[in-house]
């Protein structure tokens, strides 16, 4: 209170002429500070605040595609083990590795190797040359899995009087319906009925027809 009763007596002291530029001057000042709150300070105060919004981590919206390894090995352009997606088939291993040489067995290839087949992880695909020795060492040459399985090449006859429906699906040219038609047409006396009994056609025949037995 004190201070108040000062200032209101000094403030009387002021004369009147006084007054009004005082007055003015203290105006001045209020609307100097605000513009500078204005013009300088607030902005930087909405930049912090924006800037602390958008500096939390973002969450991942999305994962890296699956994919598995397989060993693409013989007659092809760039042999080695490469990267394919999870649903790849072996024509997509086959691409990753620049496709066939020059060298490549192409017909052993289209009679043997199922291009359409699902790959696994640590899959072995071996394409054999025109300059392997044998037949024999041709065709012992083959589509393995990490288990030692085989995968669209056929190192033993198939009995299509017992084969399974995926036995048969590793056949070339022979799809999981034409499969089918065969279990459903057994038994067989010879691979021929396959023809007589109109389950496939001459070309699917002559490609399967070293591949398959009657026992």
């Amino acid at each position: 209170m004190e201070v108040l009763e000062k200032g209101t007596e000094l403030f009387k002291k002021i004369p009147k002429d006084y007054l009004t530029p005082i007055l003015i001057g203290c105006m001045g000042l209020i609307l100097f500070g605000y513009g500078s709150w204005t013009l300088f300070i607030q902005p930087h105060l909405r930049e912090n605040i924006a800037s602390s919004s958008f500096s939390q981590p973002q969450s991942k919206t999305s994962l890296p595609q699956n994919t598995l390894k397989v060993d693409i090995e013989g007659a092809v352009v760039n042999p080695g083990v490469y990267s394919v997606s999870a649903e790849g088939r072996v024509q997509d291993g086959l691409i990753a590795a620049g496709g066939l040489s020059s060298s490549a067995d192409r017909n052993w290839v289209s009679q043997h190797i199922n291009l359409a087949l699902k790959l696994l992880d640590g899959t072995k695909i071996y394409i054999p040359s025109l300059s392997d020795a044998t037949v024999g060492q041709a065709q012992q040459a083959s589509t393995q899995t990490d288990a030692g399985g085989v995968l669209g090449a056929q190192n033993q006859q198939i009995d299509i009087n017992s084969a399974s429906e995926s036995d048969l699906d590793s056949l070339p040219g022979i799809g999981l319906a034409t499969a089918n038609k065969i279990i459903a047409a057994r038994p067989y006396t010879s691979t021929q009925d396959l023809l007589t009994k109109k389950i496939v056609g001459s070309k699917e025949f002559d490609k399967i027809k070293d591949l398959i037995v009657v026992q």
